[in-house]
């Protein structure tokens, strides 16, 4: 387990942000709050114990399913 910092820009705002993720065996699904216009970042994390690499993936969440 290792821990990955990143600075990443807000999908709503564009604002940078700071992220701090513990990377795991396991794959990730979260939300994180955007700290300047509070809006819900969803984050995904990756291992990819192939290719020796941490996959972060970032958007807005704001998906609609019909």
């Amino acid at each position: 387990m290792s821990l990955l910092q990143k600075t990443i820009e807000c999908p709503f705002c564009g604002h940078p942000m700071h992220l701090s993720v513990e990377v795991t065996d396991e794959d990730q699904d979260y939300i994180e709050d955007c700290s300047n216009c509070c809006n819900p970042i969803h984050v995904r994390v990756h291992k990819d114990e192939l290719h020796h690499s941490v996959q972060l993936f970032i958007d807005a969440d704001d998906e609609q399913y019909y």
